[in-house]
């Protein structure tokens, strides 16, 4: 007898699962195929975000070896001027 009276009570969780189920039938399949590339487009995004950083980084890298040697360079240039 127990067994009967547990299994006619659905969990409010499985009642809310059937009724987004349902919900998803609603929809025509261009709009599923809408949502799953986007779904699939913010997945992606995250490699494209790492990509700009690392580009950003080896730029800033790059404009820090340039401004060193531009500093020492202009400093050595001062200092013959200095010398005439």
């Amino acid at each position: 007898m127990g067994k009967k009276d547990a299994s006619s009570v659905k969990l409010p969780v499985d009642q809310y699962r059937k009724q987004i189920g349902k919900q998803d039938y609603k929809k025509t399949k261009p709009v599923l195929r809408a949502t799953r590339l986007k779904a699939e487009a913010k997945r992606s995004a995250p490699g494209i975000r790492d990509t700009i950083l690392v580009i950003v980084a080896v730029l800033v890298f790059l404009l820090g070896i340039y401004a060193f040697f531009y500093l020492n360079l202009s400093t050595e240039l001062d200092l013959d001027v200095d010398m005439d």
